[in-house]
C-alpha cells in the first residue's frame, strides 16, 4: 500500500465515518424500530472509524521520515484499514436489518482484532 493510497483509505474512511456519523445522530432514530442502543452501537462503528482514519492519515504523514519501517506502516494500514470496513461496516449493517446481516456478527469482533494487530504491527 503506497503513501498515496494510504491517503486515499484516510480519506475514505474520514468522509463516510463523519457523513455516517451525522446520520446516526440526525436521521437514524427516526427509522422505525431503532432503540437507543442501536443508535449508541452506530455511534461506537462512526467513532472507531473516525479514529482509524486520523490513524492512517498519521501514518501518511509518517511514511515520508525514516521513523517508520515503511513496510511496517504498509502491513499496518492495510490492517487497520480492513479491521475498520469490518469492524464499523458490520455494526452499521446489524443495526439497519439485524435478521438480514446476522451472518455478519462474526466479522465485528474480527475486525476489532486487525485493528489492533495493525496498532502492535507497528512495534515489529
Amino acid at each position: 500500500m503506497s503513501p498515496s493510497l494510504i491517503l486515499k483509505g484516510a480519506v475514505f474512511l474520514g468522509a463516510t465515518g463523519i457523513a455516517l456519523g451525522a446520520y446516526g445522530a440526525h436521521g437514524l432514530g427516526k427509522l422505525p424500530g431503532i432503540t437507543p442502543k442501536q443508535i449508541e452501537s452506530w455511534d461506537t462503528a462512526s467513532k472507531y472509524q473516525q479514529f482509524s482514519a486520523v490513524t492512517m492519515l498519521s501514518l501518511c504523514a509518517l511514511s515520508g521520515n525514516n521513523i517508520l519501517n515503511i513496510k511496517h506502516l504498509k502491513s499496518s494500514s492495510v490492517l487497520i484499514f480492513a479491521g475498520t470496513i469490518m469492524f464499523s461496516g458490520s455494526i452499521y449493517c446489524l443495526v439497519l436489518n439485524k435478521e438480514r446481516f446476522r451472518s455478519l456478527g462474526p466479522i465485528t469482533p474480527i475486525g476489532g482484532l486487525s485493528m489492533i494487530v495493525g496498532w502492535l504491527a507497528l512495534l515489529f
